[in-house]
């Protein structure tokens, strides 16, 4: 099973079992305005994930499988999935 680590600002902020939990992360980060693009553009941003293997491979320092880079519309979509906040 595949293990996903969420980058933002080059800062681990979250992971995930699959991409779309991953991308659910991006969450934690959500700008005040709701503006992702203006968010993933500011300089050194950087949104990205990197895919592992396993957690395993994660937790041993492995070099990930591929680093798979996020735009402001991966973001927002992945966010449309998620119950309103309360």
């Amino acid at each position: 099973m595949g293990f996903y680590e969420v980058l933002w600002h080059g800062d681990g902020i979250s992971d995930g079992a699959d991409l779309e939990e991953a991308l659910q992360g991006y969450a934690l980060v959500k700008p005040d305005d709701g503006d992702w693009d203006a968010a993933c553009a500011q300089v050194g941003a950087d949104p990205c994930i990197r895919r592992y293997a396993s957690f395993e491979h994660f937790l041993d320092n492995a070099d990930e499988l591929e680093t798979i880079p996020v735009t402001a519309a991966m973001i927002e979509a992945a966010l449309a999935d998620l119950p309103p906040a309360p």
